[in-house]
C-alpha cells in the first residue's frame, strides 16, 4: 500500500491509524501545493481530486478522505480494537458518530482559517464556533482515558490531528483540560512519534 501525505495535513491521522494498525504500507510525500510528487509526477495523474490524505491499495483499488482510510485500517486489525467491530452494534453506531463528528464538525470548520481571504469578523466566528464543538469533546472525555473509553480508537488519531491545527491555528484550547491531558497521551503513543517523524523528515 502507498499512503500520499503531506506534513502538517489531515493525513497524520491515516498514518497513525496504519501504524496502530500494524499494516505495511510506503508514506509518498505528495506536495499539494505544487501538485507534484518528489519524482516531478503530477499527482492529480494519481489522485484526480490532488488533496491528502490517498491511499493506494495493492489489488489496484484506492481510498480518499481521512475517516474512510481510518476505519480500513481498524477494521484489517480487529485483534488491536482500534474501532468496535463492525455490526449493529450500539457501540459501533456511537464510535462510528465520534468519527463523523471529527470529520464534520471539527474538519470542515476548520477550512476557512487556512484562508487568507477570511476576514476578520469570520474568523472570529469560526473559533468560537470551533470552541463550543471541543467543549462538547471535552465533557466527553471527562473520566475517560480515550474517546470511547478504555481503548484508544483511530477517532482519537483523527482527532489528535485537529488539534495540532488548534496549536498551529490559535484556536485556544487551554480550558480544556481535559483535552490538553488527553492529547498528552496521544502524543506519546509509538505510532503518533513515528507518524511525526516521517512528517518531519520532509524538507518543505
Amino acid at each position: 500500500m502507498k499512503l500520499y501525505f503531506f506534513p502538517g495535513a489531515c493525513s497524520l491521522s491515516a498514518q497513525i491509524a496504519l501504524n496502530e494498525a500494524g499494516l505495511p504500507y510506503e508514506a509518498v510525500f505528495a506536495d499539494i501545493r505544487s501538485g507534484r510528487l518528489s519524482d516531478g509526477t503530477d499527482y492529480r495523474s494519481i489522485n484526480q481530486l490532488g488533496y491528502v490524505p490517498y491511499l493506494t491499495l495493492d489489488n489496484g483499488d484506492a481510498l480518499h478522505e481521512c475517516a474512510t482510510i481510518a476505519l480500513y485500517a481498524a477494521d484489517h486489525a480487529p485483534d488491536k480494537k482500534l474501532a468496535p467491530a463492525a455490526g449493529s452494534s450500539m457501540e459501533r453506531y456511537h464510535f462510528l458518530e465520534l468519527l463523523n463528528f471529527v470529520a464534520t464538525e471539527l474538519h470542515k470548520n476548520f477550512g476557512p482559517l487556512f484562508s487568507p481571504d477570511t476576514t476578520d469578523d469570520l474568523r472570529i466566528k469560526v473559533h468560537e464556533r470551533l470552541k463550543k464543538r471541543f467543549d462538547y469533546i471535552n465533557q466527553l472525555l471527562d473520566g475517560k482515558s480515550w474517546l470511547t473509553g478504555d481503548n484508544f480508537t483511530v477517532a482519537d488519531g483523527y482527532l489528535f490531528a485537529m488539534c495540532r491545527w488548534c496549536q498551529r491555528l490559535n484556536v485556544d484550547l487551554s480550558s480544556f483540560a481535559n483535552i490538553l491531558a488527553w492529547r498528552e497521551r496521544v502524543a506519546a503513543r509509538p505510532s503518533v512519534k513515528a507518524a511525526l517523524q516521517t512528517e518531519a523528515a520532509v524538507k518543505l
